[in-house]
């Protein structure tokens, strides 16, 4: 087990803790979909084949700074069949985001590219977006990044007046380079940084936790993690849990999915995981390999840890 560091107080305020509508499932289990051709027609009815209860989807180019229309009517029949089916949907915004860049155009194409994965999340009905937390580079101190951080993000937040916007659900990295959050911890300056602004929540990505140093395996690992993380930003701010086994050993910093069950992490953490107070009413998306039929089979088998 790797050494625990005793985080700041908590920050405040803290939103209230998720609760599970009644005949839904304590933790819906989906996973990420591809939605090139519609949303609906094709991320919908791929979700449908892995039997997926929750679903994450790209809006944009990932790997790339566009920032598309989308089909209104393809975005109303999603939102409609999401709402009527109760499937809890997500948007990840592109990997390329990083507001802690030293590069100028960089932190500026970050700042309009998050906002157009916010509005199109509202569009869409999606209850969060999830963004990577970014890194320091330029051999810049942490805290002018942050500094940095605060100047960009903090209005995105608060332009999230209605009261369809989606939350902002801040996803720590598996600690490569100059990252400004990878360990659990530092989730508590990333969150002062930003006021602990009351859209502000965590996706939790089990294969960067593990990979950046928190041995989630063992009788207590996945609940200690889970339980520095609530003592470092409150309860109720984890919002989703990308569900996702290592190819390498804790610590390892790569960031390299593996199939539930099939890596250094292993399934008992994953049953461990849904029976934590924290992921009560949390959606699990895997983002594992294998296309539709590991998808499905690590749906499958998510749900099996769960009911069993």
């Amino acid at each position: 087990m790797s050494t625990q560091q005793s985080p700041a107080s908590p920050v405040t305020p803290t939103p209230p803790a998720p609760s599970v509508p009644p005949g839904r499932a304590r933790n819906p289990v989906g996973g990420h979909v591809p939605v090139a051709g519609g949303l609906n027609s094709v991320g919908l009815a791929y979700a449908r084949e892995l039997k997926a209860e929750t679903v994450q989807v790209f809006v944009a180019n990932p790997r790339g700074w566009a920032t598309p229309t989308g089909d209104p009517r393809q975005d109303e029949a999603f939102r409609a069949a999401c709402a009527e089916e109760s499937i809890p949907a997500y948007v990840h915004a592109p990997y390329l985001i990083n507001f802690g860049s030293h590069t100028e155009a960089t932190a500026e194409r970050s700042v309009e590219s998050l906002r157009h994965s916010l509005r199109r999340g509202r569009e869409i009905g999606a209850l969060g977006v999830v963004v990577h937390t970014g890194s320091a580079t330029g051999g810049r101190d942490r805290e002018v990044a942050l500094a940095q951080v605060r100047e960009r993000l903090l209005p995105l937040l608060d332009e999230l007046t209605h009261d369809d916007d989606p939350c902002l659900l801040l996803e720590s990295t598996a600690g490569q380079g100059a990252s400004l959050c990878s360990r659990t911890w530092d989730f508590g300056p990333y969150f002062a940084a930003l006021d602990a602004h009351p859209k502000l929540g965590v996706c939790l990505d089990t294969c960067h936790a593990f990979a950046a140093g928190h041995d989630l395996t063992g009788p207590h690992g996945m609940h200690q993690t889970l339980d520095l993380l609530v003592e470092t930003v409150g309860p109720g701010r984890l919002k989703l849990i990308h569900a996702n086994d290592s190819k390498d050993v804790c610590g390892a910093h790569k960031d390299r999915h593996e199939n539930i069950g099939a890596g250094h992490i292993g399934e008992d953490p994953f049953r461990a995981l849904m029976t934590h107070p924290a992921t009560e009413g949390v959606p699990l998306v895997i983002e594992t390999p294998g296309g539709k039929e590991g998808h499905a089979a690590d749906v499958e088998r998510l749900k099996k840890l769960r009911d069993g």
